[in-house]
């Protein structure tokens, strides 16, 4: 081959290890926010530790005296962790969750008896570090690839090669981009060991190429030929068992069995079981990308104190709009009314075909329960499911001039950046020229307990989004613990006033009661004291995301003030 032939090989290489390497660094970043239940945080975070590892691989590769050999085994060793990054962390994860039952078992200790602190908890910590860990590893070997290269093409090029840096680092942006296009559209809803025994098995296959290439400049080419075979077994190891393993390791970070996991394009599901008594249904709990959404011995207590207020003061209840709420579960609730038309509006597809479809594998219906829980409610003639994002998606219902008796807004708390343009100013206005003037609207507001502030503010946010009337009332769910909810009218009476004036109860839901609903607008004597400086949240403040990020830490003691 000449020169130029060879050039463009190393520089093609060069472009698929770059893109390889984003793969890997979302990869990790999706997986780490599962596994840590904190989303936006694993993201950044390991997207921050990659990087700067990436600069400390820039530094050590200039030890490598040999930069043919040194980038032979580079690609072997990325082929091997990125194969077994996933594994690694989730089985950290399942030994730190498992340990303190080896102690029981080990020293006869009961269950209730087995202490937290200690050992347990320096596990714990151990593997909340694991993903951050394998990151920096992941990183150093990536960050090693660009400079390897670079002087790949002054040895080929007898260092008479204008404008390296600058072809280099063009492949490796380009590269790079074409492996971030990828993860979105096709490896996002793959099971994450399959992407990155997928990832890895190209990482392995670029190697191999290169070595080829340069087999005369590598020494010691039978070890290194060795390697190849070791992880091209290992990676098909990974395709062939890595789903059931990754399957068994989640098991055990959830407090009960899991029966059910998929990823969609957006988000992670899993549904696990638990058997309390043989004579009564087991409890299912629903999660996404690691937060409770619903357990199924309770969500009717939720879901009642959503929507039965909303529509108890509405005027009518001919048509109304959910945002969010795929389950189907509030739209159960909302059926019960007779409306004549209810519009959902929610962002994912494959998350509302879980709780509508059958999902049936070796005759069995997987998903059953759920459909049955919210009564083939999407099944219903009079619902109009829209897919898309609510913040732009609702505005083709202002264009074309619709409006709804009740709005009921069932979104997940702000706990991403992503979502807290839908606890916005500009949010909630768009939503009031679509609210009729005698309507109302509620919005799952998070716990007044543990997120008081940003209770707080989704409330006054609401209030300056232009509503008449905003109120706020709460109630206890077992699974989730006193949680909170924000009702607004555009014109005429408060909400609780209009409950006040009922003089039947329209729909019998068996929970609710008049007395239940007048007393939840109730909140302690202080409650409110400091709500003067509690901040409103525009488009763009991050207001509600830093509130809720604030208050969960608080919460759960990470910090204090």
């Amino acid at each position: 081959m000449t020169n130029k032939q060879l050039d463009f090989a190393v520089l093609t290489i060069l472009a698929i290890g770059a893109g390889c390497g984003l793969v890997y660094e979302y990869l990790l970043s999706h997986y780490a926010g599962r596994v840590l239940g904190a989303v936006e945080e694993a993201i950044f975070g390991i997207i921050s530790v990659m990087m700067i590892f990436m600069g400390v691989g820039s530094f050590l590769a200039r030890n490598i005296k040999n930069p043919f050999a040194g980038f032979a085994w580079l690609e072997l060793c990325l082929a091997l962790v990125g194969a077994s990054s996933v594994l690694l962390i989730g089985g950290i994860f399942s030994l730190a969750a498992l340990f303190p039952q080896i102690l029981a078992e080990t020293f006869s200790i009961p269950p209730d008896l087995i202490p937290s602190g200690g050992l347990i908890e320096s596990i714990e910590s151990l593997a909340s570090w694991s993903p951050y860990l394998i990151g920096a590893l992941l990183g150093t070997l990536i960050g090693m690839e660009i400079p390897l290269i670079g002087e790949i093409r002054s040895q080929i090029y007898a260092d008479n090669l204008k404008n390296n840096p600058g072809s280099i680092y063009g492949i490796d942006y380009m590269g790079a981009g074409i492996g971030a296009l990828l993860w979105v559209f096709l490896m996002l809803s793959l099971e994450v060991s399959f992407a990155g025994a997928l990832t890895a098995s190209v990482n392995l296959l670029i190697g191999a190429v290169f070595f080829y290439l340069f087999k005369d400049k590598i020494p010691s080419a039978g070890y290194l030929l060795l390697g190849h075979a070791i992880a091209a077994l290992w990676i098909l190891q990974v395709f062939s068992y890595g789903q059931d393993w990754s399957a068994e390791m989640e098991d055990m970070l959830y407090r009960d069995k899991v029966v059910y996991h998929a990823n969609t394009a957006y988000q992670h599901l899993i549904i696990t079981e638990r058997i309390t008594n043989p004579e009564n249904p087991s409890i299912l709990t629903f999660f996404i990308n690691g937060r409770t959404q619903f357990a199924s011995n309770d969500e009717h207590i939720y879901h009642s104190m959503l929507t039965y207020p909303a529509l108890a003061a509405s005027a009518r209840h001919n048509k109304v709009l959910i945002v969010g709420g795929g389950d189907g579960l509030a739209l159960r609730d909302v059926l019960r009314w007779n409306p004549k038309k209810v519009v959902l509006l929610d962002l994912d597809s494959d998350l509302v075909k879980l709780f509508k479809t059958p999902e049936i594998q070796q005759g069995k219906v997987l998903n059953q329960r759920l459909i049955a829980a919210n009564q083939g409610a999407f099944n219903d003639k009079r619902v109009q499911t829209i897919f898309g994002d609510a913040f732009v998606s609702i505005n083709a219902l202002i264009r074309a001039d619709q409006l709804f008796d009740t709005v009921i807004i069932d979104l997940p708390d702000p706990s991403h950046p992503d979502l807290n343009k839908l606890y916005s100013t500009r949010f909630y206005n768009k939503v009031l020229n679509l609210l009729a003037g005698d309507g109302a609207m509620v919005v799952q507001s998070t716990s007044p307990y543990h997120a008081k502030n940003t209770f707080i503010s989704i409330g006054k946010t609401i209030k300056q989004a232009g509503f008449k009337h905003v109120q706020q009332y709460h109630h206890n769910v077992p699974s989730f613990g006193e949680w909170g909810y924000s009702i607004a009218t555009k014109n005429g009476l408060p909400a609780k006033q209009r409950l006040q004036n009922l003089t039947s109860w329209p729909v019998d839901d068996g929970w609710t009661t008049k007395g239940l609903l007048l007393a939840s607008f109730e909140f302690g004597k202080n409650f409110y004291q400091q709500a003067g400086t509690v901040k409103i949240n525009r488009l763009g403040s991050m207001v509600a995301y830093q509130y809720h990020h604030s208050d969960w830490q608080k919460e759960n003691g990470l910090y204090t003030q």
